[in-house]
């Protein structure tokens, strides 16, 4: 049976994880009347029999059983309900076959041992919540766990931290089928940032700092103001008063990511907006994400997209949605 990429099947069982699991509903599920072109469609997939307890008293009733998986393109698995708990055999079987004809499958926090439990992540780099990693890397000694990431993407199989890391995996997946703006656009509507910066690690608990730290939202939305110019450490480190080691310390703690590395993240979400929306030439796209050469933007966009920019812009840019 052919499987249709649009078709969405979101995992439900006994102890089901709510948040999680309304974060696959709400982006996968929702009508979306702002586009003119197919949206996903959605099926609600029983793990177990019966009515389903989710946590907070809630109760949820399926469409049906694994047998509904058959055709999605997509599976999502919510956090799982009790990580010490083997899946179901037949829910494994379910997910190495759909994985085997071609379905792309999404974990959402400690979903992800529901994954391991597959085999699939065997040799993969993988993620999931930071307080969770040491006992994934233990259990799955197969699986390269990195903590410090929101998700992971590997293709096919797709990992994230935290539960609230789930909205960014699910909107970066919206982003591979539809391209960035529309991604953008279902962010907009879940009032959030489309692309968050850093990874977990500005997340794990940290010792209360003894002197109040700068905020640096001002100093940030400056820089992005500037992405078309050259913005050394000690240029940003002055405009907050900080010595440069304070500087890149704070810096760190706040975005989980080096000057250099936010600097470059804001520059390929600026040229993957520009090619998206723009009909600017890609010379005149480098220039204004600060490149120096169309060469070196065209190798640093490689890398963050896996797609030339002019190939990006085939697939992603207005004239591609229907």
């Amino acid at each position: 049976m052919q499987r249709d990429p649009l078709e969405v099947a979101v995992l439900a069982y006994d102890g089901l994880c709510t948040f999680e699991f309304g974060i696959a509903v709400e982006i996968f599920g929702l009508p979306r009347p702002e586009f003119d072109f197919p949206w996903y469609r959605q099926r609600i997939v029983a793990v177990d029999e019966g009515p389903m307890r989710a946590l907070g008293g809630v109760r949820v009733l399926a469409d049906a059983g694994l047998e509904a998986m058959a055709k999605a393109g997509t599976v999502i698995v919510p956090g799982w309900r009790n990580r010490a708990e083997a899946p179901p055999a037949e829910l494994v079987a379910a997910l190495q076959r759909a994985h085997a004809e071609g379905a792309r499958l999404l974990s959402i926090c400690s979903g992800v041992f529901v994954l391991a439990a597959t085999g699939l992540l065997d040799g993969q780099r993988a993620t999931t919540h930071w307080r969770y990693a040491g006992e994934l890397a233990s259990r799955f000694p197969a699986i390269e766990v990195d903590a410090q990431v929101l998700y992971v993407d590997a293709g096919r199989v797709i990992t994230s931290a935290g539960s609230a890391a789930g909205i960014d995996a699910c909107l970066h997946l919206v982003a591979r089928d539809f391209g960035a703006q529309v991604a953008n656009t279902v962010a907009r509507r879940l009032v959030m940032s489309p692309q968050r910066g850093g990874g977990q690690a500005q997340f794990i608990p940290a010792p209360v700092a003894k002197a109040p730290r700068h905020d640096l939202a001002g100093l940030l939305d400056w820089a992005r103001q500037r992405l078309d110019r050259s913005i050394s450490v000690g240029e940003l480190a002055s405009r907050v008063a900080m010595s440069e080691r304070t500087f890149l310390r704070r810096f760190s703690e706040a975005t989980g990511m080096t000057p250099k590395a936010w600097l470059q993240h804001e520059r390929m979400a600026r040229a993957r907006e520009l090619l998206e929306s723009s009909s600017d030439s890609i010379e005149r796209i480098a220039e204004q994400c600060g490149f120096g050469t169309v060469e070196s933007f065209r190798n640093a966009f490689r890398g963050a997209a896996g797609l030339a920019p002019s190939a990006y812009r085939e697939h992603f840019g207005m004239a591609h949605l229907p």
